[in-house]
């Protein structure tokens, strides 16, 4: 089983947002089992479970885990094809963010079209890796900062834009016949606290994401 697969086919997609089949992919995720298994753990009957499983397999989100002899009858165990999903910017080719339209490094909404493009591409990278059985050579770097202020924050964006781009002059050789273009994607946002139960000035999760005007998005 994959830690995480994305999803690029629309109807896929549609397929994995139904409350019933998310459900079933959640339990699968966690081990095999049968209709008759999982009809108990949703609620509904055998028969459902069963045709919303046929119709998760024919979109290759659940697959065949064995079989095992209950009485006369022979039960299909089945098994998420992945821990998690991700439902790729594909799914809704003809709507998906273009970071391309317009830049602005302090828009939140831009730093989400470039996450969307991440999850398209990388998606797509992984698909044509699989199919070709090789590797993808990628890395990623994720970590927490806490500033002091404001200042110290926009300090930091300038320092981070000016390292990055540094690096990105020393290393790219456009001309080199036989080398490989890479995209860098370096992002910078306040981190999303869990709902507070207590007193009713505790910040809310939308205070997080709107921070003070003086402090850029």
């Amino acid at each position: 089983m994959l830690d995480v697969t994305v999803i690029e086919d629309p109807e896929a997609a549609a397929v994995s947002l139904d409350p019933v089949r998310a459900r079933l992919l959640a339990e699968l995720a966690a081990g095999p089992a049968s209709a008759a298994m999982l009809a108990g753990r949703v609620g509904q009957p055998r028969q459902k479970v069963n045709y919303h499983l046929k119709t998760l397999e024919r979109h290759g989100l659940v697959e065949l885990a064995g079989e095992r002899r209950k009485g006369n009858v022979t039960e299909r165990l089945m098994r998420a094809t992945a821990a998690s999903y991700v439902i790729s910017p594909l799914a809704l080719a003809s709507v998906q963010p273009d970071p391309d339209r317009f830049r602005d490094q302090l828009s939140a909404r831009w730093l989400l079209a470039l996450g969307a493009r991440l999850v398209r591409d990388v998606g797509s990278l992984i698909t044509g890796a699989a199919a070709a059985r090789k590797r993808l050579a990628t890395y990623a770097l994720d970590g927490e900062v806490r500033f002091a202020s404001a200042a110290d924050r926009a300090a930091f964006i300038q320092e981070l834009t000016a390292g990055v781009s540094a690096l990105i002059r020393k290393y790219d050789a456009p001309e080199t016949e036989g080398g490989r273009d890479h995209r860098i994607v370096v992002a910078v946002h306040p981190e999303v606290k869990p709902p507070v139960a207590g007193p009713q000035d505790a910040p809310s999760p939308a205070a997080e994401l709107n921070p003070p005007t003086d402090t850029p998005t």
